[in-house]
């Protein structure tokens, strides 16, 4: 396996993130799927490996610091390095009111995953990334997260107000920024990928986008070559505002 990617995804056992994993193992990774649910991850692997992809299911929840170390012991041992990092899991919380009517408990259930749960497997898995010739960090961000586009009076976010998805989105890309700027002078690329309005669990399926069509910028930064861009966010047609 030396020659090929060892790609992670987290939350990779359904939506973009088995779909990413998926397009990715398609183009000749080894796909190891981060997954809380042990059993899901199994089926999942198996789905790929039926596909004739090389996938490897691990047990990883991003908001139990326990799993996570354990997974880069894991990855560690198996492999030695890890060549794409793809933060995935995500969660949109139970509230949906206006900010006046939410709670730090509120925003605490959506951060935990989206935000703390990010920095806490990029910081386990970056002494492997390290070891890689050219490793790719991928966070996976939302339009809903710019704070230029929320801005803007007559655009599409308007009337879209969800303060603790929206706001945990805006603090992940700056996570984004904070690890580019710490890996200038290295082969590392770490950038945060729009999929766009796609539809999964995480949305009731109201998505228009399929998973296949929103996986492909998060495989695009993934794979990136040398001349690639760090530290942007980007949907299939180029940057997204901050």
């Amino acid at each position: 396996m030396s020659g090929q990617r060892i790609a992670l995804i987290t939350g990779a056992n359904k939506g973009l993130g088995l779909e990413i994993a998926r397009q990715l193992g398609t183009l000749g990774a080894v796909v190891v799927l981060g997954c809380r649910d042990a059993g899901r991850g199994r089926a999942a692997a198996g789905d790929l490996a039926a596909a004739g992809i090389t996938a490897v299911p691990l047990l990883l929840d991003v908001t139990d610091q326990a799993t996570i170390t354990a997974a880069a012991k894991d990855i560690d041992g198996r492999f030695g390095r890890l060549d794409v990092l793809v933060n995935n899991a995500g969660v949109t919380g139970g509230f949906f009111g206006p900010p006046s009517g939410a709670t730090p408990g509120d925003l605490s259930a959506v951060y935990d995953t989206n935000v703390h749960g990010v920095l806490a497997v990029t910081n386990a898995m970056l002494p492997l990334l390290r070891r890689s010739p050219a490793a790719r960090i991928v966070n996976l961000s939302s339009a809903a997260g710019s704070l230029a586009l929320n801005a803007d009076p007559d655009g599409g976010f308007a009337d879209y107000n969800q303060v603790t998805y929206q706001s945990s989105k805006t603090a992940l890309n700056f996570l984004t920024l904070a690890y580019a700027k710490e890996l200038r002078g290295t082969a590392i690329k770490v950038n945060s990928a729009n999929p766009g309005y796609t539809a999964t669990d995480l949305n009731g399926h109201r998505g228009t986008r399929t998973a296949a069509q929103g996986a492909r910028i998060a495989v695009r930064l993934a794979t990136l070559g040398p001349d690639g861009p760090t530290g942007t966010n980007q949907d299939e047609n180029g940057p997204v505002p901050w």
